[in-house]
C-alpha cells in the first residue's frame, strides 16, 4: 500500500480573532488584498465595520461581492479582473461556502492563463497550473458547514454544461485561516442547522470512504462528536459562543478529513445544486439516510465502531435513527420531493450527472446508474433501503 497524507493549513482560533487580520496579512507579505464576499455578507454591519477597521491599519483594499450562493465561473473570471485591476496580491476569502470557493478560486485563477475548467478534479489535471503566480490566501469563514477553509477545491457551477464542478489544486488550501465563532452568532437557525449538516456528511462520508487513513478517521470521528454535542445547542442559542466555535472546528475538521474521499450523498447534491439552486447542506442531510442505508452492508461495521465514541447504542439502526432524530429536530425535510417539484426532476439527467461526480468513486458501495436512479426514486417517495 502506497497513500499520501496531507494535512491542513495554520488555524488563527478564538473570540475575536478577526482583530488579527491585518497581522496576517503582514504575515503573508500581503500589502493590496481583494476582499471576497457574497452580495448578502458585503451589506451587513458586521462585514462593513470589519473592512472600516481594517483599512484603519492597511489602507489599501480591493473588494468584489458580485456573486451569490452556488456560484459559476463567470464570478470567479470577474473577479480575478478586479483582482488584476487593482494589482492585489492577495485574497482575503470572507464568508460561507460561496464566499470560501469564489475567493480561493480568483487567488488560483489570477495566475493561470487556461480557463477554470482545465483545472478540474481528475486525475493530475491539477498540474497544469501555472503554481508561481498562484495568490497567497487568508480564509474566514462565517458559517460552519462546508469546511472550504481547509480544502484544497472550490465547487464552482460549469452554467453553459449545468454542472457542479470541482477545481482542485494544492494550492487552494489558504494559508492562514481565521476561525472566529463571534462572526457565526448571527447565523439564523435555518442555516446553522443547514450548515451543520454539510459538516456532518463531511465527517460521516470521510469516515465509511475506503482505504486505509487513521488519520482522517481520527479527524472525523471528533468531528461528529462536536456536531452531536453543540449542533442543536446553536439552533436554540445562537450566542452561545462553545457551541459556535465546537461547530467551525467540525466543519475544518470535516474538509480535512474527506481528502480520504467522500461519497453518494454529495454525489446526488451537486446536480440537484446546480439544477435548482438548493443549499448544499440542506441537499446533504436530505440523501444522508438514503445512502446510509443503501450503503449499510458495507459501512455497517465502521458505524458501529464510533456508536460508543458518539455515546449511542453499539448497531447501526442506532446511528441511523440519531440522524432522523436529529433531521426532525432541525425541521429538515425528510424527502427531495418536499424542497424540488417532482415534475420538474429529470431523473435521467440528474442521475447520469451524479454517476460521473468526483465523490462517486469513494462511495464504499460501487456505483451504477441504476443505483444513482433508484438513490433518487427513493429520497422523492421517502422510502428508506430497510
Amino acid at each position: 500500500m502506497k497513500t499520501n497524507w496531507n494535512y491542513p493549513t495554520s488555524l488563527w482560533v478564538g473570540e475575536d480573532r478577526i482583530k488579527d487580520l491585518s497581522e496576517a496579512c503582514k504575515n503573508l507579505k500581503i500589502s493590496s488584498p481583494l476582499f471576497v464576499t457574497d452580495k448578502d455578507l458585503i451589506n451587513l454591519e458586521m462585514t462593513k465595520n470589519i473592512i472600516f477597521e481594517f483599512k484603519k491599519k492597511l489602507s489599501t483594499l480591493a473588494i468584489f461581492s458580485n456573486f451569490s450562493g452556488n456560484p459559476i465561473g463567470e464570478n470567479v473570471e470577474e473577479g480575478v479582473l478586479e483582482f488584476k485591476k487593482n494589482k492585489c496580491d492577495g485574497v482575503i476569502a470572507f464568508g460561507g461556502g460561496s464566499g470560501l470557493d469564489v475567493g480561493k478560486a480568483i487567488a488560483f485563477m489570477s495566475g493561470q492563463s487556461r480557463p477554470i475548467w482545465d483545472f478540474e478534479d481528475i486525475g493530475d489535471y491539477w498540474k497544469r497550473a501555472n503554481e508561481k503566480d498562484i495568490a497567497p490566501i487568508i480564509a474566514i469563514p462565517t458559517t460552519a458547514g462546508t469546511g472550504s477553509e481547509t480544502g484544497r477545491a472550490s465547487a464552482i457551477i460549469n452554467k453553459k454544461v449545468g454542472v457542479k464542478k470541482i477545481i482542485f489544486h494544492p494550492k487552494f488550501l489558504p494559508s492562514i485561516v481565521i476561525l472566529d465563532p463571534v462572526l457565526t452568532v448571527d447565523l439564523s437557525p435555518r442555516l446553522t442547522a443547514a450548515t451543520g449538516m454539510d459538516a456532518l456528511a463531511h465527517n460521516l462520508e470521510a469516515f465509511c470512504a475506503p482505504g486505509f487513513h487513521p488519520m482522517a478517521d481520527g479527524i472525523a470521528i471528533e468531528g461528529m462528536k462536536l456536531i452531536k454535542k453543540s449542533l442543536l445547542v446553536a439552533v436554540k442559542n445562537g450566542k452561545d459562543l462553545n457551541a459556535r466555535a465546537d461547530l467551525l472546528a467540525a466543519a475544518s475538521m470535516g474538509s480535512t478529513a474527506f481528502q480520504k474521499g467522500l461519497g453518494a450523498i454529495h454525489s446526488l447534491s451537486h446536480p440537484v445544486n446546480a439544477q435548482f439552486n438548493i443549499h448544499h447542506g440542506l441537499s446533504n442531510a436530505i440523501f444522508m439516510p438514503y445512502v446510509l442505508t443503501f450503503n449499510k452492508s458495507l459501512i455497517e461495521k465502521r458505524i458501529e465502531s464510533i456508536c460508543d465514541y458518539l455515546n449511542l447504542d453499539k448497531n447501526f439502526e442506532s446511528f441511523l435513527n440519531w440522524i432522523l432524530n436529529l433531521r426532525k429536530e432541525l425541521n429538515i425535510p425528510h424527502k427531495l420531493s418536499d424542497v424540488v417539484e417532482e415534475n420538474k426532476i429529470n431523473l435521467d439527467q440528474l442521475s447520469k450527472m451524479a454517476l460521473e461526480d468526483p465523490s462517486t468513486s469513494t462511495n464504499p458501495k460501487k456505483m451504477t446508474l441504476d443505483d444513482m436512479k433508484i438513490l433518487y426514486q427513493h429520497s422523492i417517495s421517502g422510502k428508506l433501503f430497510l
